[in-house]
């Protein structure tokens, strides 16, 4: 993890102003990750020398979703150029591309024998294409082994390169994934290599190319509830389609500290709200992540 000054000052000034949280709420207590299929989907990740966003993330549903065999692949190696504030996926320079990554990750795909395939990755900033190549290939080789499957890509922003875009579009997902993550105000800190504007433009640009889109964000780091409110009304006006709001929990004392525990009353409020502005779909809870459900609401929308 890589602070930089924006970040230590706000950590800073949220640690001398907030009132101890003390011990997690209720609602955010989950059940430690056991069950055979539990194992079976960790080992076949082992065994196929892939990366799962479920555990570099140390994502709290990762018991859940993989006692159900779902499991979010991560791409393009374990390592990001950028250094986000809330993330614990580690930041330096990336091992070279594995041109064979794709292939392994459909036969993953293939032995659960997925409905639904959620593929996400580092930042590769290095690259030119920002890996856009290896989604591709990912996408059109599971599509080659299961073609029943629908498949769902979560993006980085690329650095708005719309040749990437086109890059993604050559074999494109049923759903096109790309997280805010947190609202305008706080983009210096909480995403310093990302552009507000940038993110919502990438939104709008596979829209109005067919595709069904999805976003997310984090609440509890720092945020105002007016705040969350115009950025929802920016998602669904940029034409995002499907919408994830879960609570920040921080990964290391190195990460940015949780600001507060939203309950789980004013999360239903935001899925009530966010379904009057006319997004299709809103998954609001404390442990909703970016794949949560994504099954089931691929399921929904084909």
């Amino acid at each position: 993890m890589i602070i930089n000054q924006h970040q230590k000052n706000y950590k800073e000034n949220i640690e001398k102003d907030k009132v101890s949280l003390g011990k997690r709420p209720e609602w955010l207590k989950v059940k430690l990750p056991v069950g055979e299929n539990y194992s079976e989907v960790r080992n076949l990740i082992r065994n196929q020398h892939l990366h799962t966003v479920c555990e570099e993330a140390k994502c709290p549903n990762i018991a859940e979703c993989w006692n159900h065999r779902t499991a979010t692949f991560m791409i393009l190696g374990d390592t990001c150029t950028r250094s986000c504030g809330f993330c614990n996926i580690k930041v330096g320079i990336p091992n070279e591309i594995d041109l064979n990554e794709p292939k392994r990750v459909a036969d993953s795909v293939k032995q659960l024998n997925l409905r639904h395939a959620v593929i996400t990755s580092v930042n590769r900033d290095e690259l030119k294409d920002g890996g856009a190549f290896i989604f591709t290939q990912t996408v059109k080789s599971i599509k080659e082994a299961m073609p029943s499957t629908t498949v769902e890509i979560l993006i980085p922003d690329f650095r708005g390169s719309e040749e990437a875009f086109e890059i993604i579009m050559t074999y494109p997902p049923d759903i096109l994934n790309h997280n805010l993550e947190t609202i305008h105000r706080l983009y210096h800190v909480v995403r310093p290599q990302a552009k507000y504007e940038r993110s919502l433009n990438l939104i709008k640009w596979f829209r109005a190319r067919g595709l069904k889109t999805k976003s997310g964000f984090m609440v509890g780091i720092g945020e105002k509830k007016e705040e969350v409110l115009e950025l929802m009304k920016d998602l669904v006006s940029y034409g995002c389609t499907i919408l994830t709001i879960g609570q920040y929990l921080q990964p290391t004392k190195l990460h940015l500290p949780v600001d507060r525990f939203v309950t789980p009353e004013e999360f239903r409020f935001y899925k009530e709200e966010g379904l009057k502005m006319g997004f299709k779909i809103v998954e609001s809870s404390p442990l909703v992540r970016s794949s949560y459900h994504a099954d089931e609401q691929a399921r929904e929308l084909f």
